[in-house]
Protein backbone atom coordinates (compact mmCIF):
# COMPACT_ATOMS: atom_id res chain seq x y z
CA UNK A 1 0.00 0.00 0.00
CA UNK A 2 2.75 2.54 0.71
CA UNK A 3 4.50 2.05 -2.79
CA UNK A 4 1.06 1.98 -4.36
CA UNK A 5 0.56 5.59 -2.49
CA UNK A 6 4.10 6.65 -3.88
CA UNK A 7 3.40 5.81 -7.37
CA UNK A 8 0.26 8.01 -6.78
CA UNK A 9 2.11 10.81 -5.45
CA UNK A 10 4.44 10.64 -8.53
CA UNK A 11 1.60 9.97 -10.63
CA UNK A 12 0.03 13.49 -9.54
CA UNK A 13 3.28 15.26 -8.80
CA UNK A 14 3.81 14.77 -12.81
CA UNK A 15 0.24 16.13 -13.20
CA UNK A 16 0.62 19.31 -11.85
CA UNK A 17 3.73 19.38 -13.26
CA UNK A 18 5.94 19.20 -10.11
CA UNK A 19 8.22 16.42 -11.19
CA UNK A 20 11.34 17.96 -11.57
CA UNK A 21 10.48 20.28 -8.53
CA UNK A 22 12.02 19.87 -5.05
CA UNK A 23 8.08 18.95 -3.92
CA UNK A 24 8.11 15.55 -5.41
CA UNK A 25 11.13 14.15 -2.76
CA UNK A 26 9.32 15.60 0.31
CA UNK A 27 6.14 14.31 -0.92
CA UNK A 28 7.60 10.65 -1.64
CA UNK A 29 9.72 11.04 1.78
CA UNK A 30 6.55 12.14 4.16
CA UNK A 31 4.63 9.63 2.33
CA UNK A 32 7.17 6.58 3.65
CA UNK A 33 7.55 8.01 6.75
CA UNK A 34 3.77 7.85 7.48
CA UNK A 35 3.58 4.22 6.01
CA UNK A 36 6.98 3.15 8.01
CA UNK A 37 4.80 4.33 11.34
CA UNK A 38 1.77 2.68 10.29
CA UNK A 39 3.58 -0.50 9.27
CA UNK A 40 5.76 -0.78 12.89
CA UNK A 41 2.60 -0.25 14.79
CA UNK A 42 0.60 -3.00 12.96
CA UNK A 43 4.01 -5.11 13.77
CA UNK A 44 3.64 -4.45 17.12
CA UNK A 45 0.45 -4.65 17.17
CA UNK A 46 0.64 -8.46 15.78
CA UNK A 47 3.15 -9.37 18.37
CA UNK A 48 1.34 -8.41 21.15
CA UNK A 49 -1.70 -9.74 19.94
CA UNK A 50 0.04 -13.26 19.68
CA UNK A 51 1.60 -13.11 23.31
CA UNK A 52 -1.98 -11.89 24.65
CA UNK A 53 -3.21 -15.09 23.10
CA UNK A 54 -0.96 -17.35 24.16
CA UNK A 55 -1.42 -15.89 27.67
CA UNK A 56 -4.90 -16.45 27.62
CA UNK A 57 -4.72 -19.98 26.61
CA UNK A 58 -2.46 -20.82 29.33
CA UNK A 59 -4.79 -19.03 31.92
CA UNK A 60 -7.53 -20.87 30.38
CA UNK A 61 -5.78 -24.14 30.65
CA UNK A 62 -4.97 -23.69 34.46
CA UNK A 63 -8.53 -22.25 35.30
CA UNK A 64 -9.92 -25.51 33.81
CA UNK A 65 -7.54 -27.53 35.84
CA UNK A 66 -8.46 -25.27 38.52
CA UNK A 67 -12.37 -25.88 38.31
CA UNK A 68 -12.45 -29.36 37.20
CA UNK A 69 -15.79 -30.14 35.31
CA UNK A 70 -17.85 -32.36 37.51
CA UNK A 71 -18.67 -35.42 35.01
CA UNK A 72 -22.63 -36.10 33.75
CA UNK A 73 -22.97 -39.22 36.26
CA UNK A 74 -21.32 -39.85 38.82
CA UNK A 75 -22.87 -43.24 40.40
CA UNK A 76 -26.83 -42.98 39.41
CA UNK A 77 -26.93 -39.94 39.67
CA UNK A 78 -27.14 -37.37 36.80
CA UNK A 79 -25.14 -34.06 37.25
CA UNK A 80 -24.96 -30.36 35.42
CA UNK A 81 -22.55 -27.70 36.42
CA UNK A 82 -22.58 -23.98 35.46
CA UNK A 83 -19.97 -21.08 36.04
CA UNK A 84 -20.44 -17.61 34.96
CA UNK A 85 -17.63 -15.47 36.43
CA UNK A 86 -18.29 -11.37 37.11
CA UNK A 87 -14.72 -10.74 35.45
CA UNK A 88 -14.70 -10.30 31.61
CA UNK A 89 -12.53 -12.83 29.60
CA UNK A 90 -12.15 -15.01 33.38
CA UNK A 91 -13.28 -18.51 33.54
CA UNK A 92 -12.94 -18.81 37.09
CA UNK A 93 -13.45 -16.48 40.09
CA UNK A 94 -14.52 -16.62 43.91
CA UNK A 95 -16.85 -18.71 43.40
CA UNK A 96 -16.27 -22.75 43.28
CA UNK A 97 -17.24 -25.81 43.34
CA UNK A 98 -16.42 -29.85 43.32
CA UNK A 99 -17.82 -33.37 43.64
CA UNK A 100 -15.90 -36.40 44.52
CA UNK A 101 -17.10 -39.77 44.17
CA UNK A 102 -16.12 -41.88 47.76
CA UNK A 103 -17.26 -45.28 48.63
CA UNK A 104 -21.03 -46.14 47.76
CA UNK A 105 -21.82 -41.82 48.14
CA UNK A 106 -21.54 -38.88 46.39
CA UNK A 107 -20.05 -35.66 48.06
CA UNK A 108 -20.88 -32.05 46.70
CA UNK A 109 -19.07 -29.26 48.00
CA UNK A 110 -20.02 -25.29 46.70
CA UNK A 111 -18.26 -22.02 48.25
CA UNK A 112 -18.19 -18.38 47.76
CA UNK A 113 -14.89 -16.88 48.84
CA UNK A 114 -14.97 -12.93 50.11
CA UNK A 115 -13.47 -11.14 47.69
CA UNK A 116 -12.46 -11.18 43.90
CA UNK A 117 -9.61 -11.03 41.98
CA UNK A 118 -6.67 -12.74 42.21
CA UNK A 119 -6.60 -13.83 45.83
CA UNK A 120 -10.05 -14.86 45.63
CA UNK A 121 -8.76 -17.22 42.94
CA UNK A 122 -5.83 -18.22 45.58
CA UNK A 123 -8.13 -18.94 48.30
CA UNK A 124 -10.88 -21.22 46.12
CA UNK A 125 -7.75 -23.29 45.06
CA UNK A 126 -6.54 -24.33 48.44
CA UNK A 127 -10.17 -24.85 49.17
CA UNK A 128 -10.67 -27.21 46.29
CA UNK A 129 -7.41 -29.24 46.62
CA UNK A 130 -8.28 -29.19 50.35
CA UNK A 131 -11.82 -31.18 49.64
CA UNK A 132 -10.02 -33.43 47.30
CA UNK A 133 -7.74 -34.89 49.62
CA UNK A 134 -10.34 -34.74 52.70
CA UNK A 135 -13.41 -36.05 51.14
CA UNK A 136 -11.80 -39.41 50.99
CA UNK A 137 -10.44 -39.53 54.48
CA UNK A 138 -13.69 -38.23 56.96
CA UNK A 139 -16.98 -40.78 57.06
CA UNK A 140 -18.91 -37.89 58.12
CA UNK A 141 -19.45 -34.35 56.83
CA UNK A 142 -18.87 -32.65 60.43
CA UNK A 143 -15.42 -34.21 60.12
CA UNK A 144 -14.86 -33.12 56.41
CA UNK A 145 -16.14 -29.72 57.19
CA UNK A 146 -13.50 -29.68 60.42
CA UNK A 147 -10.50 -30.77 58.22
CA UNK A 148 -11.50 -27.84 55.01
CA UNK A 149 -11.95 -25.34 58.27
CA UNK A 150 -7.92 -26.25 59.09
CA UNK A 151 -7.20 -26.15 55.79
CA UNK A 152 -8.04 -23.04 55.37
CA UNK A 153 -7.20 -21.35 58.69
CA UNK A 154 -3.51 -22.57 57.95
CA UNK A 155 -3.56 -20.93 54.44
CA UNK A 156 -4.84 -17.61 55.83
CA UNK A 157 -2.52 -17.55 58.72
CA UNK A 158 0.14 -17.84 55.66
CA UNK A 159 -0.95 -14.95 54.12
CA UNK A 160 -0.65 -13.03 56.84
CA UNK A 161 2.63 -12.33 56.73
CA UNK A 162 2.43 -10.78 53.59
CA UNK A 163 -1.06 -9.57 53.55
CA UNK A 164 -2.81 -7.62 56.37
CA UNK A 165 -6.05 -7.67 55.11
CA UNK A 166 -6.03 -11.97 55.16
CA UNK A 167 -7.80 -12.00 58.54
CA UNK A 168 -10.92 -10.89 57.12
CA UNK A 169 -11.24 -13.31 54.27
CA UNK A 170 -13.33 -16.35 54.58
CA UNK A 171 -15.58 -18.93 52.80
CA UNK A 172 -18.65 -19.28 52.43
CA UNK A 173 -19.66 -23.25 51.73
CA UNK A 174 -22.20 -26.04 52.07
CA UNK A 175 -21.39 -29.56 52.01
CA UNK A 176 -23.94 -32.30 50.94
CA UNK A 177 -23.45 -35.78 50.81
CA UNK A 178 -25.97 -38.03 49.20
CA UNK A 179 -25.24 -42.02 50.08
CA UNK A 180 -26.56 -44.57 47.20
CA UNK A 181 -28.20 -46.70 49.35
CA UNK A 182 -30.29 -44.26 51.43
CA UNK A 183 -33.17 -42.20 50.03
CA UNK A 184 -31.62 -38.70 51.84
CA UNK A 185 -29.67 -36.11 51.23
CA UNK A 186 -27.14 -34.17 54.31
CA UNK A 187 -26.33 -30.80 54.38
CA UNK A 188 -23.45 -29.35 56.30
CA UNK A 189 -24.15 -25.52 55.99
CA UNK A 190 -20.87 -22.81 56.71
CA UNK A 191 -22.87 -19.44 56.04
CA UNK A 192 -23.87 -20.66 52.38
CA UNK A 193 -27.52 -20.10 50.73
CA UNK A 194 -29.73 -23.01 51.12
CA UNK A 195 -30.00 -25.44 48.12
CA UNK A 196 -33.55 -25.72 46.70
CA UNK A 197 -35.11 -28.90 46.48
CA UNK A 198 -37.60 -29.97 43.41
CA UNK A 199 -40.30 -32.48 44.29
CA UNK A 200 -43.35 -33.30 42.65
CA UNK A 201 -45.30 -30.99 44.88
CA UNK A 202 -43.24 -28.00 44.33
CA UNK A 203 -39.85 -26.34 45.07
CA UNK A 204 -38.55 -25.92 48.43
CA UNK A 205 -35.14 -24.58 50.14
CA UNK A 206 -33.21 -26.60 52.61
CA UNK A 207 -33.08 -24.52 55.23
CA UNK A 208 -30.55 -26.74 57.72
CA UNK A 209 -30.86 -25.96 61.74
CA UNK A 210 -27.96 -24.57 63.03
CA UNK A 211 -25.39 -23.54 59.66
CA UNK A 212 -22.04 -22.86 60.86
CA UNK A 213 -19.77 -19.64 60.55
CA UNK A 214 -18.12 -19.44 56.99
CA UNK A 215 -14.48 -21.24 56.63
CA UNK A 216 -12.10 -19.38 58.22
CA UNK A 217 -14.05 -18.26 60.96
CA UNK A 218 -15.69 -21.63 62.25
CA UNK A 219 -14.53 -24.20 64.77
CA UNK A 220 -11.96 -26.61 63.77
CA UNK A 221 -13.63 -29.92 65.44
CA UNK A 222 -16.32 -31.97 64.47
CA UNK A 223 -18.31 -30.54 67.01
CA UNK A 224 -18.52 -27.25 65.76
CA UNK A 225 -20.56 -28.58 62.68
CA UNK A 226 -24.23 -29.52 62.25
CA UNK A 227 -25.62 -32.29 59.81
CA UNK A 228 -29.23 -31.68 58.58
CA UNK A 229 -30.70 -34.92 57.20
CA UNK A 230 -33.68 -34.44 54.28
CA UNK A 231 -35.64 -37.28 51.97
CA UNK A 232 -34.19 -37.23 48.52
CA UNK A 233 -36.33 -39.72 46.65
CA UNK A 234 -36.06 -40.90 43.02
CA UNK A 235 -37.44 -38.10 40.56
CA UNK A 236 -36.12 -35.08 42.64
CA UNK A 237 -33.32 -32.78 41.59
CA UNK A 238 -31.14 -30.19 44.06
CA UNK A 239 -29.79 -27.13 42.65
CA UNK A 240 -26.72 -25.96 44.80
CA UNK A 241 -25.82 -22.21 43.70
CA UNK A 242 -23.73 -19.25 45.21
CA UNK A 243 -24.94 -16.12 45.95
CA UNK A 244 -24.30 -14.56 42.50
CA UNK A 245 -27.76 -16.00 41.77
CA UNK A 246 -29.73 -14.74 44.99
CA UNK A 247 -28.38 -10.98 44.76
CA UNK A 248 -28.40 -10.89 40.91
CA UNK A 249 -30.52 -7.44 40.69
CA UNK A 250 -32.85 -6.05 38.15
CA UNK A 251 -32.91 -2.37 36.29
CA UNK A 252 -35.12 -1.53 39.60
CA UNK A 253 -32.53 -2.72 41.75
CA UNK A 254 -35.09 -5.83 42.69
CA UNK A 255 -33.23 -9.03 43.71
CA UNK A 256 -33.79 -11.57 41.94
CA UNK A 257 -37.25 -13.56 42.84
CA UNK A 258 -35.24 -17.20 43.13
CA UNK A 259 -38.64 -19.08 44.19
CA UNK A 260 -41.18 -17.39 42.74
CA UNK A 261 -38.87 -17.69 39.44
CA UNK A 262 -38.42 -21.82 40.22
CA UNK A 263 -41.87 -22.82 39.37
CA UNK A 264 -41.13 -21.76 35.75
CA UNK A 265 -37.62 -23.83 35.58
CA UNK A 266 -37.40 -26.55 33.41
CA UNK A 267 -36.42 -29.17 36.25
CA UNK A 268 -36.84 -32.95 34.26
CA UNK A 269 -33.15 -32.56 33.16
CA UNK A 270 -30.13 -30.86 34.80
CA UNK A 271 -28.40 -29.05 31.58
CA UNK A 272 -31.73 -27.93 30.70
CA UNK A 273 -32.48 -26.83 34.31
CA UNK A 274 -28.83 -24.75 33.89
CA UNK A 275 -29.67 -23.18 30.54
CA UNK A 276 -33.03 -22.08 31.97
CA UNK A 277 -32.39 -20.69 34.68
CA UNK A 278 -28.83 -18.68 33.02
CA UNK A 279 -31.75 -17.06 30.43
CA UNK A 280 -34.08 -16.35 33.14
CA UNK A 281 -31.05 -14.32 34.59
CA UNK A 282 -30.22 -13.04 31.51
CA UNK A 283 -33.98 -11.45 30.71
CA UNK A 284 -34.03 -10.31 34.65
CA UNK A 285 -30.78 -8.61 35.29
CA UNK A 286 -28.89 -8.54 32.15
CA UNK A 287 -26.00 -10.08 30.51
CA UNK A 288 -23.78 -8.43 32.80
CA UNK A 289 -23.73 -9.95 36.73
CA UNK A 290 -22.11 -7.78 39.38
CA UNK A 291 -20.71 -11.09 41.31
CA UNK A 292 -19.66 -14.27 40.06
CA UNK A 293 -22.07 -16.96 39.75
CA UNK A 294 -21.93 -21.26 40.35
CA UNK A 295 -24.73 -23.91 40.24
CA UNK A 296 -25.14 -27.56 40.23
CA UNK A 297 -27.94 -29.33 39.51
CA UNK A 298 -28.31 -32.87 40.83
CA UNK A 299 -31.33 -35.22 39.51
CA UNK A 300 -31.58 -38.82 40.77
CA UNK A 301 -33.72 -40.40 38.22
CA UNK A 302 -36.56 -42.38 38.92
CA UNK A 303 -36.71 -46.07 38.81
CA UNK A 304 -37.49 -48.07 35.68
CA UNK A 305 -41.06 -49.86 36.39
CA UNK A 306 -38.89 -52.82 35.16
CA UNK A 307 -35.89 -52.22 37.86
CA UNK A 308 -34.71 -56.00 39.54
CA UNK A 309 -35.70 -52.97 42.77
CA UNK A 310 -39.03 -52.65 41.69
CA UNK A 311 -39.54 -56.29 40.62
CA UNK A 312 -38.73 -57.54 44.05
Amino acid sequence: MALTASAAVVLIDWHDGLVHSPLLPIHIGALLAVSGSAIAARALHDRDLRELTQVRAVSEAAQRVLLRPIPRTLGSLRIASMYRAATAHALVGGDLYAAVRTGRMTRFLIGDVRGKGLPAVEDASVLLGAFREAAHEHETLPKLAASLERSVRRHLAEMAERDPDSAERFITALLVELPDEEETVRVVSCGHPPPLLKRRGGVTHLCVSRPAPPLGLAGSTAEAFTVDTFAFVPGDTLLLYTDGLVEARDATGAFYPVLKRAATWTWCCPHSLLQHIGQDLDSYAGRHLDDDLAMVAVHCPARSSHSPETTA
